[in-house]
């Protein structure tokens, strides 16, 4: 495998790998072969993992990475880059630190590298779940949210903060208060799900994209099937001799996003990391680049007309 590239972030802390491994398996549950997995994955050279407070990963990523302490895959934990996430019924002013430090005790960690808002949402306190209950969808107090956010960067107990699913106008808000702008924004990105308007805006501010389901999440609760059955990228992926998963993270790589990818399967996880030493060309380029859109996860758990957010319009500000 060639080095893997990192990316530094806007606000300092060690860079972040450009190839990271996900950790949300639906239904959401904990378990010995997930922690399995991802000690193989780090002895197969990831550095970068992704968790959240929601998919209960973050207990077996935490043993996982203790496991390769002791095995010697790597020296310290500060050869990792770790990120979780802030879910909705702890995304209030004063459950936000205790959420943080309850993560650092499942991971077994004294501090994240990247700790997140995982959605522009707040639910009523105490459940982790999706989708969440229309009744317990309440406003967020974004502002409030945030400086609690930047108190944990501010205690070390984090080294960067950013957001999840924020659309462009949520980040221009967001900026407009913040003291310490959000490092990252973590969305959906693939093939049929480009985001060139939110990804130009990013890159404008100096907000790193990080990809999630770059190949559609087929067999999840939010995910589609269009990616992987779309003719465009099996054309592409026979002509070049890879397979349509490498075409798509491919492609986002080249965007200059990071990108999460998923798999527990050792030769899928090896595939995924050979991406690194072949470009796509200008025509391959250029007929993703015409792909019909269509989102994957519009967020309608989110929706409700009793609920902060009425439309699917709403929630995104139009970018759908």
């Amino acid at each position: 495998m060639a080095r893997m590239p990192e990316v530094r972030l806007s606000s300092g802390g060690k860079p972040m790998p450009r190839i990271g491994m996900g950790t949300a398996v639906y239904p959401f549950a904990s378990s010995e072969a997930m922690r399995a997995a991802i000690l193989r994955s780090i002895e197969l050279g990831y550095r970068h993992f992704d968790t959240a407070a929601l998919y209960q990963s973050e207990e077996p990523l935490g043993a996982a990475i203790a496991d390769a302490l002791r095995a010697g895959a790597i020296r310290s934990r500060d050869e990792l880059f770790i990120t979780s996430k802030l879910w909705c019924s702890d995304a209030h002013p004063h459950l936000v630190l205790p959420a943080l430090q309850k993560t650092l005790r499942n991971l077994q960690l004294e501090y994240l590298d990247l700790y997140l808002v995982h959605w522009p949402v707040s639910t009523r306190p105490g459940k982790y779940v999706l989708p969440p209950a229309k009744e317990d969808l309440l406003p967020i107090d974004m502002s409030a949210v945030w400086r609690a956010m930047e108190e944990c960067h501010a205690l070390g107990l984090t080294k960067s903060i950013g957001v999840s699913n924020f659309s462009s106008k949520k980040l221009e808000t967001l900026l407009s208060i913040a003291k310490i702008p959000p490092a990252v924004n973590q969305v959906e990105v693939n093939p049929l799900w480009q985001q060139q308007k939110l990804r130009e805006f990013c890159v404008a501010k100096g907000i790193q994209v990080c990809a999630y389901s770059p190949l559609g999440a087929k067999g999840t609760h939010w995910g589609q099937n269009w990616v992987m059955d779309c003719g465009v990228l099996k054309d592409i992926a026979a002509a070049k001799g890879k397979t349509l998963a490498q075409i798509c993270l491919r492609w986002v790589y080249e965007q200059g996003d990071c990108v999460l990818v998923k798999s527990f399967t050792e030769e899928r996880m090896v595939e995924n990391l050979d991406i690194l030493d072949w470009e796509l060309s200008e025509e391959e380029k250029h007929k993703i680049g015409q792909i019909p859109q269509r989102k994957g996860f519009p967020g309608l758990d989110f929706v409700s007309d009793d609920a902060p957010y009425k439309s699917t319009a709403e929630l995104w500000d139009g970018e759908i």
